[in-house]
């Protein structure tokens, strides 16, 4: 008869296995680098097909009550103007987004909620569900399980909440005011609580490590999120990072490593190409995503008055364009690199897959 003793040696070995895996694949160089990007491309192809899934954001409120270290629109930082947007406004936009090929809106502000209480953002999101076909995905930071439950019953489909990184000691150097294990306890809650949950990190903040990197691909996997969010550490000259280069400034192929190991690690999870990549990249930064593992691109759909003040990093593309000229150029970006748009809400396809190595 196996014993627990036998089995849990066994399950050390893969788990040892799998870091392994996934800490050579990130210190892929040539030959071995194009076949990381391939493979993470068939296994996009493969679970998730050709289509793409437009998900706009919708940057609601700038107000912040924390003060993270990298962020532009911190507390501390007081160059920002702020602002809220009306619930009407939101709306309006959000009308919008079908003839666009949006088939999702994630409504995302700053850590506040006084700003936009929470009873206020529980209407809007029945608003939403009641007048139009979008699916809503919220973004507003921790909050306790019964505001997370109260949206849930209003009819917020997805929540995303990014852990930025795995390494608890870090974690706290970045963020004076809150825990890594408070931001897992909330990403507990809304899975128990039934509710399609996104998560993620950025590449390369300040104390970052190739072994802290391939932590967060494997924290990702365990959580089994429904959708992960990417992106490069971009410094912001307004906050105390802001003189400090991403830690992988000099290999700048370890931004698109990090997505296609993810990509193999977690075959049936949504992962989009988010923003950050074309203001590293100069424009082309999100399309290079999409060939190497992504299958979902999240335009900003914030009326044009507001976006300029919503920049949590410097270099923030398409501030100046209209959500209308961002949702054309999308689908063009889309269609030329041969892939199709997605339709409808484009909800989790999670199903039993194995890691694939």
């Amino acid at each position: 008869m196996t014993t627990l003793k036998t089995k849990r040696p066994r399950l050390l070995d893969r788990l040892r296995f799998h870091r392994d895996e996934a800490n050579r694949l990130l210190r892929a160089q040539g030959n071995a680098l194009d076949e990381l990007y391939r493979r993470a491309n068939a296994v996009r192809r493969q679970f998730m097909g050709d289509e793409v899934f437009i998900r706009g954001i919708v940057e609601f409120s700038n107000v912040c009550a924390r003060n993270c270290y990298y962020c532009g629109i911190r507390a501390g930082n007081k160059h920002v103007k702020r602002y809220t947007m009306s619930a009407d406004e939101i709306l309006e936009v959000v009308r919008r987004f079908p003839a666009n090929g949006q088939g999702t809106v994630v409504l995302q502000s700053g850590e506040a909620s006084a700003s936009f209480d929470d009873e206020a953002l529980g209407k809007l999101i029945r608003r939403i569900k009641r007048e139009t076909p979008v699916a809503v995905t919220v973004c507003v930071g921790n909050r306790p399980g019964e505001i997370y439950r109260y949206w849930r019953d209003c009819g917020m489909d997805r929540y995303l909440i990014r852990f930025e990184t795995s390494d608890p000691g870090l974690y706290a150097r970045l963020h004076p005011d809150s825990s890594l294990a408070e931001r897992l306890d909330c990403l507990k809650t809304l899975r128990d609580l039934g509710v399609q949950t996104g998560s993620g990190f950025m590449i390369g903040v300040p104390g970052e490590t190739v072994e802290i990197l391939t932590n967060n691909i494997l924290l990702c996997r365990k959580l089994d999120l429904d959708m992960i969010g990417i992106g490069p550490f971009i410094p912001h000259p307004d906050t105390p990072l802001g003189n400090t280069p991403n830690a992988y400034a000099a290999d700048p192929d370890m931004f698109f490593k990090a997505l296609a190991v993810l990509r193999l690690f977690n075959p049936d999870a949504h992962i989009p190409a988010t923003t950050a990549y074309d203001a590293m990249f100069s424009g082309t930064g999100r399309d290079l995503a999409l060939q190497r593992g992504a299958n979902v691109f999240m335009p900003n759909a914030t009326p044009s008055q507001y976006r300029k003040d919503y920049l949590l990093y410097p270099g923030k593309p398409c501030v100046d364009e209209s959500a209308a000229q961002c949702g054309a150029c999308v689908i063009h970006r889309i269609q030329a690199l041969g892939r199709t748009l997605g339709q409808g809400p484009g909800h989790s396809k999670k199903r039993t897959a194995g890691i694939i190595t």
